[in-house]
């Protein structure tokens, strides 16, 4: 890993970013965060997650890129995969479809690394997350689980007041929710 320099933080949600960006920003990397998101259920959800992502990039004074939301080609990237389990195919295609996003950002804005807030989740194998990172030009494995990452997060997510979601946002994960 770089120890200085940019980096594009794909970001899942407000809540997931905080200890993230300020793991990035510790380790003197110049952040920009990247909303993208497609996976996320109703573009209702999507655009109260970007309200408080947009909050988050404010109180760190980072910039913000935003995907454009495509729930329908996300749709057709996991088609066959609705009824397989959490942390399984569906899980591993949605990853890489975000992260392919990340990489053409980084590459069509001249970032040249990338990493993911989804590796502080307790509920993700960052091992799987970095295997489908490697695929791309640019990724950074950053395990922000590392040195009580998540429970980091809960505690900046509480006193920044950020909306914390109970699923991962698309509409297969609510069943296990």
């Amino acid at each position: 890993m770089l120890e200085s320099g940019k980096i594009l933080l794909h970001v899942c949600c407000a809540p997931c970013a905080t200890s993230c960006v300020e793991r990035l920003l510790e380790n003197r990397r110049h952040v920009v965060l990247f909303y993208s998101n497609s996976n996320i259920d109703t573009h209702e959800e999507y655009d109260k997650r970007l309200q408080y992502i947009r909050q988050l990039a404010l109180t760190f004074k980072v910039p913000l890129l935003i995907d454009p939301y495509d729930h329908d080609e996300w749709l057709q990237r996991i088609a066959g995969l609705e009824d397989e389990p959490e942390k399984g195919p569906r899980c591993v295609k949605c990853f890489d479809y975000s992260l392919k996003q990340t990489a053409a950002k980084a590459l069509e804005t001249g970032i040249e690394a990338f990493t993911t807030t989804l590796s502080v989740s307790p509920h993700k194998k960052s091992q799987v997350i970095f295997n489908v990172g490697q695929r791309y030009h640019g990724f950074e494995n950053w395990n922000f689980k590392k040195l009580d990452g998540f429970k980091r997060s809960l505690e900046l997510s509480k006193q920044l007041d950020l909306y914390r979601q109970a699923y991962c946002g698309c509409e297969f994960s609510k069943r296990t929710s």
